[in-house]
């Protein structure tokens, strides 16, 4: 028995652990409120693989789901207290060879601020309040069809 590769990352309201098992079968996922336990069958080997994970905070495990595709399951762990950051998956701060965290994935959540239309509005009106037509400067007669300039002359016509 092994344990599967997992990578992880967080989000504002919830955790994701997609654990790297190709062609699984008989798969099983159980959420509790502290705890993660995941086993399948993968590979065409069919190696048996369980991890069971002592999470960083509580979950609200009727609210968290997986997600089995060809090549990865995907856990979808719902925060039993939204907005606060998990600087680690588990509980302890020991490292596990299985597990890393996903950079791909990955958000600076935190710094981020939850009115992203807010900040859109300021720089629309930022780019309003710099001024319109009225403040263009006279381009003397630029926009006259009457005026000559030396290179006006006429075309002569094609044959």
């Amino acid at each position: 028995m092994h344990p599967a590769t997992a990578k992880w990352y967080d989000r504002r309201d919830c955790v994701f652990i997609e654990f790297c098992v190709a062609d699984s079968k008989d798969v099983k996922v159980n959420f509790d409120k502290a705890k993660c336990g995941f086993s399948c069958l993968g590979g065409t080997d069919n190696v048996k693989h369980e991890n069971e994970i002592d999470l960083f905070e509580d979950i609200d495990e009727n609210e968290s789901k997986h997600k089995r595709t060809d090549r990865s399951v995907l856990c979808f762990l719902r925060k039993a207290q939204p907005g606060k950051a998990w600087p680690r998956l588990t509980k302890e701060k020991a490292k596990l060879s299985w597990l890393s965290v996903d950079f791909n994935n990955w958000k600076d959540w935190e710094d981020e601020s939850d009115d992203d239309m807010g900040q859109f509005d300021q720089f629309s009106d930022m780019m309003n309040n710099m001024g319109g037509d009225d403040d263009l400067p006279d381009l003397d007669g630029a926009d006259d069809d009457d005026s000559a300039d030396s290179d006006d002359e006429k075309m002569p016509d094609l044959e």
